[in-house]
């Protein structure tokens, strides 16, 4: 029989990576090898090992020593007990606010009823609006050598308070100041906003309107004019070539006709039926019934086209993360861009960036040639003073393109790198993608030649790969 202190010939410990299991491994073949559960108990306890050993696997070794010492690779011999981490607290509001959920009522018939697109939540003076719901503490586990395993802690939440709420002397109640409707606005701000309601069109009745609160419009925005929120707009109508700009939502029951003018932005979603020669901007989801055609849309994080139609068609779609759409392109190949991958505003700073980088150069470089002019006069001494004055004046203007071109850099080297994080990039087609289209992820381009059915584009291995939907 082999006696304890021989054992380390024959086999090692080794340890997970934060020693939640032990594993023991034969290194060493003898014909005839013994041990008992005794001896392998003290060579555990010699290595570490004293919580949660499998005294049945130990004991299957110490009756069947030769089995194991011929089999290869690692048994597990002892099992601790894995951390738990602890749960963040959260903002838990009290009012129900479904932008993210909410869909146009569908009868049993399959029609939509456009009309219970948006539903407010409307909040009295000193209604509870919000709770902290506070962390959870985790539980540490235990190591198989005894130690404790440390877990993650729950981290606190906290308001983001926006206008015309309260909160209470302990800070983890939020209370509506005014009658009015709950929004969310950028960074998730939490406000309550008066209502302006307009019975009718946007014309030369109103005039163009700028809103501190919510604006309900019960009609059409037609071209030309301009409605501002700091707060939701929501549009019983159609918008024309206008200007619509929110701090939170836009809901358009109706279509956008742009006629390649105006803008609709939303410092949070943009829900619409259709788009058509149009530009919207979205912070985080531009959401589109029918179609999209011929127009700039750009969202924070997904543009969504699914409905019966779902058809995007020409002009430049950008989103964050995805997009959804039953079709792309048409029969025609009509040139369609579909861009995801990075937030809109930063491809297009990064385009900004390399012209000023350019024209940054150019500029240097006119710098440079004539300071060259005025080095030679120099040092052949015919430097008159105002000369002098102006070589001063362009090596101080030498140092600062210098600056400028050098600061410029590193935020083309931050932003190159923003494209590479393209993970949750997605570009789904529900039904048809159609050549002549274009799908960008991040960096990297894809130029659509054939027809393609049920199909996602997403990023792997320096490529873009398309993969059939499940």
């Amino acid at each position: 029989m082999v006696v304890q202190s021989a054992l380390s010939d024959y086999m090692s410990i080794s340890f997970s990576e934060n020693k939640e299991v032990a594993y023991l491994e034969f290194f060493r073949r003898e014909e005839g090898f013994s041990c008992s559960v005794d001896e392998l108990a003290g060579f555990l306890q010699k290595n570490n090992v004293r919580y949660g050993v499998q005294w049945d696997v130990v004991t299957r070794i110490a009756n069947n020593p030769e089995q194991y010492n011929h089999l290869s690779g690692k048994v597990a011999v002892a099992s601790g007990i894995a951390p738990v981490d602890g749960l963040d607290g959260r903002v838990e509001l009290s009012v129900k606010m479904d932008y993210d959920e909410r869909r146009p009522l569908e009868k049993d018939d399959g029609k939509v009823d456009f009309k219970e697109l948006v539903r407010l939540s409307n909040v009295r003076k000193g209604e509870l609006i919000a709770t902290l719901v506070p962390p959870e503490a985790g539980q540490p586990g235990i190591a198989v050598t005894g130690d404790p395993i440390p877990c993650k802690m729950g981290k606190a939440a906290f308001f983001k308070v926006g206008k015309n709420v309260v909160l209470d002397q302990e800070q983890t109640s939020m209370y509506a100041a005014i009658d009015g409707l709950v929004s969310l606005t950028d960074k998730g701000k939490i406000n309550v906003f008066p209502v302006y309601e307009v019975n009718g069109d946007v014309d030369y009745n109103t005039g163009n309107i700028d809103f501190v609160g919510t604006v309900v419009i019960r009609g059409n925005v037609l071209t030309g004019f301009s409605v501002k929120s700091s707060g939701d707009i929501r549009v019983i109508g159609g918008v024309e070539g206008a200007e619509l700009i929110a701090g939170g939502s836009i809901e358009i029951t109706g279509g956008i006709i742009g006629y390649n003018k105006g803008l609709v932005s939303a410092g949070a979603n943009v829900k619409v039926s259709f788009i058509q020669d149009g530009n919207v901007t979205a912070a985080e989801n531009v959401i589109v019934l029918q179609s999209i055609m011929h127009s700039n849309v750009r969202a924070g994080r997904n543009v969504e086209c699914n409905g019966p139609k779902g058809l995007i068609v020409g002009g430049t779609v950008q989103a964050g993360e995805k997009v959804v759409a039953r079709t792309i392109g048409n029969t025609m190949s009509t040139a369609t861009a579909i861009e995801v991958g990075v937030l809109p505003e930063l491809r297009n700073e990064l385009n900004d960036l390399r012209q000023g980088l350019r024209h940054s150069s150019e500029t240097a470089d006119k710098t440079a040639k004539a300071l060259h002019l005025l080095d030679q006069l120099a040092g052949s001494g015919v430097l008159s003073p105002d000369k002098v004055a102006l070589r001063i004046k362009l090596n101080a203007t030498k140092q600062s393109q210098q600056r400028e071109e050098a600061q410029i850099k590193e935020r083309m080297l931050e932003i190159e790198k923003m494209l590479e994080d393209t993970d949750k990039a997605r570009v789904t087609v529900v039904k048809t993608i159609y050549g002549g289209s274009k799908v960008v992820i991040g960096r990297y381009t894809k130029f659509i030649k054939d027809t393609a059915e049920r199909i996602t584009y997403c990023y792997s291995e320096g490529e873009i790969a398309a993969v059939p939907n499940v």
